[in-house]
């Protein structure tokens, strides 16, 4: 690693959070960050839904924070590009990712974060992220070789996941490590611009990781995944049509990047199986459709 990403875990932290109507969990979200041991310095929200402004919420937390209303709704990828560069911009040596339906577990998490990114010399490092009804478990299940791990508990002999992040469920990154792998792309608008920069991360060698010790509660994020094969693979099917346009559309984007090419293949024997099994030939044209249109870069927004 360069010299500018090597250092000590203090400087200036910046919590960057986007939100869209959903004030309730705001509130649990920012509370969170209030408690932590090693306070930050300051929040950046990017609310891109200011028809219903939760600005209130904002400054009932009693964080420092500037509060960022879009009145174009940017998604998660442009809401979360805006405020890291603007967290940049006021000068932070770390930018904390929070979220607004997730949040930190406990009061030391960001410590943690920091001690880990120090003594292994992260330049990016997350923490794990639970399943907030239930957090024995993972909120996503996580693969190494060929097994899946769906509990905390598999990896307690272990300080750090080297080369794993969820992004950006309370993901904290060095300001210098940004100036390498760049912010989140807009134009994926969201779903995908996590896999996206955790793709940059890992073509840039860098040293990144995941923090054993440290959790982040977030809701259970598999339902969308139809086991096949008997549970060997899974085919992702949001029930929502929003969301199946961007999940299939960007899909299509990322296995056309350097690094992800090779998956490509495995793709279509997944979404090909899964479809026809089903006899939904209708479903398996709008994936060929939606991933092509990805592929080749046609980005519009849905509708």
């Amino acid at each position: 690693m360069s010299d500018d990403l090597t250092g000590t875990a203090g400087g200036r932290i910046v919590a960057v959070i986007v939100t869209r109507h959903r004030r309730d969990l705001l509130g649990r979200s920012l509370a969170a960050i209030a408690e932590q041991t090693r306070p930050v310095d300051h929040v950046v929200l990017v609310d891109n839904g200011p028809d219903h402004p939760v600005e209130d919420v904002a400054r009932a937390s009693g964080l420092p924070i500037t509060y960022l209303p879009s009145e174009r709704n940017l998604g998660g990828a442009g809401g979360f590009a805006l405020g890291m560069l603007h967290a940049l911009a006021l000068g932070a040596d770390w930018v904390w990712c929070a979220d607004d339906d997730g949040r930190a577990a406990t009061p030391d998490v960001l410590e943690t974060l920091l001690r880990v990114a120090d003594q292994h010399d992260l330049a990016e490092v997350s923490p794990m992220v639970a399943d907030e009804s239930d957090p024995a478990r993972l909120a996503f299940p996580l693969r190494r070789g060929l097994r899946w791990r769906r509990t905390a508990g598999e990896f307690a002999d272990v300080d750090v996941i080297h080369g794993y992040a969820s992004l950006f469920n309370g993901a904290l990154f060095r300001a210098a490590a940004l100036d390498v792998v760049g912010v989140p792309d807009s134009r994926l608008f969201f779903r995908g611009d996590e896999t996206e920069i955790h793709r940059r991360l890992r073509r840039s060698g860098l040293r990144f990781g995941t923090a054993t010790r440290a959790f982040y509660l977030h809701p259970e994020g598999t339902t969308e995944f139809v086991p096949i094969l008997g549970g060997r693979l899974s085919a992702q099917y949001p029930e929502n049509e929003v969301k199946r346009y961007y999940t299939y559309r960007n899909r299509g984007y990322l296995l056309a990047r350097p690094g992800m090419r090779w998956m490509a293949p495995l793709e279509y024997v997944r979404f090909g199986y899964f479809f026809l099994s089903r006899g939904d030939w209708a479903g398996l044209r709008e994936w060929l459709r939606l991933t092509r249109a990805g592929r080749r870069e046609r980005l519009t927004r849905a509708g």
